[in-house]
């Protein structure tokens, strides 16, 4: 599936990962492709993703990686995901 992390500064991450997990105000939850469709608004935590999509040159300081997987902590957000593809709208 298709990932998006787009912050009011720039978009940040962009290409192809096989899981990404978020949390969610109701609690974590992972998408995986052929995921239904879904939007939901997003907590203070940290996004993961499983993958090696491109991230945008003079961002890589926002990624860390943990256990295999790349992290990125947000204050909140949006995100939605449709037809295999995710977008994060983070705060």
């Amino acid at each position: 599936m298709y990932l998006e992390i787009v912050s009011p500064e720039a978009s940040l991450v962009s290409g192809e990962v096989e899981s990404v997990t978020v949390p969610g105000v109701d609690g974590e939850f992972q998408m995986l492709n052929n995921h239904a469709a879904i939007v939901s608004l997003l907590a203070e935590g940290e996004v993961r993703f499983q993958g090696n999509p491109a991230i945008t040159i003079g961002y890589e300081n926002k990624f860390t990686q943990k256990n295999g997987k790349w992290v990125m902590h947000i204050n909140g957000g949006t995100i939605e995901m449709k037809d295999n593809k995710v977008i994060v709208l983070a705060d």
